[in-house]
């Protein structure tokens, strides 16, 4: 038996980046998949290159009854227990002296509050059916420090690690373990964005800097997709359930 048979799998914010890995690791192991996204074309197409058999819906975490209804069509399997992996985000990069009111907001909005209120989402329909489950919010290592120009979404990290354990210590009654996953750096399109921009702010090449941030991590290398896809499966299956509220 697989170690995720018979359970439905929504994971947001996978059709591109550090999750990207997440949905062919799960199906791997008989989970039923989703894939939810803000662009759905893109989340088809991801679908279709990963070669999944993944339901493909939209959904914006700004926005309450998108929300709702790709919740209510994802989770809709009549038995077994729901994962939830929200991994989508918003990156914005501006030094703390230019960063502007409307950008932070957009962070706090999609990365804060499209956490909160999908997580809630997934509860609820988990409890009105009766039904045992796991979360994982993806946060990251800038939850317990700051880098110089993402200072927003440094915020943002560490206010979904703390809504996690929050969330936790609730659901946990419901019999649903919300967890958080704080990847170190990890290789990959999303953090080439950050790196061109850190390397413009400071002066830099934005291939020196990548190479200077991969062998600052204590392993001398940039971590790999693969490796939190992993975690993310031992954290849905049932040999985690007495682990809740960690990051």
């Amino acid at each position: 038996m697989k170690r995720l048979e018979g359970k439905t799998a929504l994971i947001v914010g996978a059709a591109r980046g550090i999750a990207r890995a997440f949905p062919e690791a799960h199906v791997a192991e008989s989970a039923r998949g989703a894939l939810p996204g803000i662009d759905i074309a893109w989340a088809r197409q991801s679908a279709e290159e990963m070669a999944t058999a993944a339901i493909v819906v939209e959904i914006d975490g700004a926005r309450q009854d998108f929300i709702g209804a790709s919740v209510a069509k994802t989770m809709a399997a009549p038995s077994g227990s729901g994962i939830l992996i929200k991994n989508a985000t918003i990156i914005v990069s501006a030094p703390i002296d230019e960063i502007a009111r409307d950008d932070c907001a957009r962070v706090r909005d999609i990365n804060v509050a499209g956490t909160l209120f999908i997580l809630q989402a997934v509860a609820w329909h988990m409890m009105e059916r009766g039904k045992s489950g796991s979360a994982m919010v993806v946060a990251s290592r800038t939850s317990r420090c700051g880098e110089s120009v993402v200072a927003a979404c440094c915020a943002s990290n560490s206010a979904v690690s703390s809504l996690s354990q929050s969330a936790g210590l609730i659901l946990v009654q419901h019999r649903i373990n919300v967890n958080a996953i704080a990847p170190g750096v990890v290789d990959g399109e999303h953090r080439d964005g950050v790196y061109a921009f850190i390397a413009k702010h400071e002066g830099s090449l934005f291939g020196r800097k990548k190479r200077d941030v991969g062998s600052s991590v204590s392993c001398g290398c940039a971590g790999r997709t693969g490796a939190l896809a992993g975690r993310a499966v031992f954290l849905a299956s049932d040999e985690a359930d007495c682990i809740v509220v960690r990051t």
